[in-house]
């Protein structure tokens, strides 16, 4: 095991998407939502940790998360949970844990990863991030890895290639494309799923981030003597509190001439929205998705249904539906509106204050 490669993952967002399941209090990657008996955040560790030592996982989330990181990978110290005041994106979230890295260690190589991801083919992933790691070994460049797409999605960025080789520079990324553009990707072949996941050299990407974002390169610069110390969480607070927020897509790779990308087919899917788990997810005789043994549905199919443990649900007529309860919030919604669902937070938000947000 390299003891200089790293990995960096990010754990601060909210999982609006995984409403009212996902809260700001305990939000998606915290959520052991497949009832696996593991959250995405620990099957995150898990996936790494046949590649990283346990001293070289570095979390990056909202400073009210830092317990719940520790509690669910006791492996890692205190000291490997970076906290950001506010979230501004991941250009920011990725300049902190990679100038703070930087002092500890010039030499890293660093993998970046979100945190709420699947992988269903777990051991043919890493030896592609085996892959990627000799590669930045022998070249200076920002690697991203693309997944062969199985349908025309629409909710994903796209990379298309340069050319037919394993390793391939990017010709381009494309952000969120319509239906009838996401179709001429997928049967063009030259175009493959954006999974967020990143290797570079601390090094590298430190470089990127001076040549395309200058003002975060200066923010970050400013604060490097503070990292590692009790000044830390003060000069961080104050950088955070006047850095532009933007992604790292749009901030560096879209930019970088020394981008590529290795491209594959591994089981990956980013489970960003009830729709996507529903396609994941083992579906009964009437399509539906449901917990076993305490959900009888009738006259109902290609539904997903998901209840609090040990309640018991009866649906009868729907067809095409979530259907979502907890403790103090119930949802139900057509499949195919569920991109309503920021509005119908901001609407309870509105009229019932923050409790349910």
């Amino acid at each position: 095991m390299d003891n200089n490669v790293y990995c960096v993952i990010m754990a601060g967002g909210v999982g609006a998407r995984f409403w009212p399941v996902s809260r700001k209090s305990k939000p998606k990657q915290f959520l052991d939502i497949f009832d696996t008996g593991k959250s995405f955040l620990r099957l995150t560790y898990e996936r790494f940790a046949k590649l990283v030592p346990d001293e070289n996982f570095i979390v990056v989330t909202n400073a009210e998360y830092k317990n719940l990181v520790l509690e669910q990978i006791p492996e890692i110290s205190e000291n490997q949970v970076l906290c950001e005041p506010v979230g501004r994106n991941t250009a920011p979230c990725i300049c902190y844990a990679a100038y703070s890295l930087a002092q500890r260690n010039p030499d890293a190589k660093m993998i970046v990863t979100p945190s709420d991801h699947i992988i269903l083919r777990e051991e043919d992933f890493r030896d592609i991030m085996r892959e990627l790691l000799a590669f930045i070994d022998g070249h200076d460049v920002l690697m991203t890895l693309g997944v062969t797409p199985s349908r025309p999605e629409t909710g994903y960025g796209y990379i298309q290639k340069s050319d037919t080789n394993v390793i391939s520079r990017v010709k381009c990324f494309t952000e969120k494309p319509n239906l009838e553009l996401a179709q001429t990707f997928v049967q063009c072949g030259e175009f493959f799923w954006n999974s967020g996941i990143f290797v570079w050299k601390v090094r590298d990407i430190i470089e990127a981030v001076s040549k395309y974002l200058p003002e975060h390169h200066a923010l970050f610069s400013s604060i490097a003597d503070a990292f590692g110390t009790p000044r830390e969480a003060e000069a961080v607070e104050r950088v955070f509190s006047v850095c532009r927020a933007i992604s790292i897509d749009y901030g560096v790779m879209e930019k970088a001439d020394n981008v590529y990308v290795r491209c594959g087919d591994f089981g990956w899917s980013d489970v960003g929205t009830w729709g996507s788990l529903y396609q994941l997810s083992h579906k009964d005789k009437y399509a539906n998705v449901k917990p076993s043994g305490s959900c009888f549905t009738y006259d109902t199919r290609s539904c997903i249904i998901s209840l609090p443990k040990d309640k018991v649900g009866v649906i009868s007529g729907l067809k095409d539906y979530i259907v979502v309860d907890t403790d103090d919030v119930l949802m139900i919604c057509p499949r195919n509106e569920e991109q309503n669902i920021r509005k119908y937070i901001d609407e309870v938000k509105f009229n019932l204050g923050d409790k349910h947000d």
